[in-house]
């Protein structure tokens, strides 16, 4: 072996190592917070303690068990769950006819209707709080899922739109016109053609529309002020008091609120990578 081939091989075990060295301590620095919500969770007192590396010692359960045992706590999951399930769901099944009508169709208002709609998106959640409010006041939907999942909906929606429209200008027209040359209808080519193709891009918006309904906090904390009506963000706050903090119990919590995202996220992984090239076009 030449000497050039050596200190090729040489170089290229080094960068191999660096590299390696750089995703671990990326890695590190990602989960070195996660360690201490663990460890605040499974470790027998009420408190963070001075510690370079925390670990659950002692270890107990009793934090976890005080959260479960709440009153009304197996409602309050359903809540969250129910709530961030239909704000997905209203929010894609608004959004996929229009994002698609947006994307193939010229029709007048179209620009100044994706202008509103980027509009919508620049204001904060909390400036609609009193507005929403008072509407849900006096359509008698205060304390209920159906006017909480009304409210998401109004952030939802424009996302999904926005998001749903990039997907589907990428999608090539040829093959809805090969599709309707076959004899499919425009409907038909959009549910044969474009839905399949574009199934990441659905996923991916369906995850974060019900990621941002489930950790909502301030419009939930606003309308709810029932115990049994409460979303996981509005109970993990009791906690946390003016005065005072129940750490251990807001990390067991903050452990068990993360779980049901934890598991969508794993099944919903399949189809963020599968699917894009469903009926693509062969050139």
């Amino acid at each position: 072996m030449s000497q050039s081939e050596q200190s090729g091989r040489a170089t290229s075990w080094l960068e191999s190592v660096g590299s390696h060295l750089v995703v671990l301590l990326g890695v590190g620095f990602a989960l070195y917070p996660l360690l201490w919500v663990v460890s605040l969770a499974f470790r027998a007192g009420s408190g963070p303690t001075r510690q370079v590396l925390p670990l659950p010692v002692p270890f107990t359960t009793e934090h976890v068990s005080h959260v479960v045992s709440a009153p009304h706590f197996g409602e309050q999951v359903l809540n969250s769950l129910v709530v961030s399930g239909a704000t997905a769901l209203l929010g894609v099944l608004i959004a996929l006819p229009t994002a698609y009508a947006m994307s193939r169709f010229q029709f007048v208002g179209k620009q100044s209707g994706t202008r509103l709609l980027l509009a919508t998106q620049m204001f904060p959640m909390v400036a609609s709080a009193v507005p929403l409010y008072l509407l849900l006041q006096h359509l008698g939907l205060l304390n209920t899922k159906s006017g909480l999942v009304l409210c998401y909906a109004t952030t939802a929606v424009p996302f999904a739109i926005f998001q749903l429209k990039g997907a589907f200008d990428a999608i090539p027209r040829d093959l809805e016109e090969a599709a309707m040359v076959d004899g499919a209808t425009r409907f038909g080519a959009f549910w044969r053609v474009v839905l399949p193709a574009a199934r990441p891009a659905i996923a991916v918006t369906c995850l974060f529309a019900f990621m941002s309904a489930y950790n909502e906090f301030v419009l939930a904390v606003t309308i709810l002020d029932k115990e049994s009506a409460f979303t996981l963000p509005v109970v993990l706050k009791r906690y946390v008091g003016e005065h005072d903090a129940d750490w251990a119990s807001f990390a067991a919590g903050s452990l068990i609120v993360s779980l049901p995202v934890m598991a969508l996220f794993y099944v919903a992984q399949r189809h963020l990578v599968s699917g894009l090239t469903a009926g693509g076009v062969k050139g």
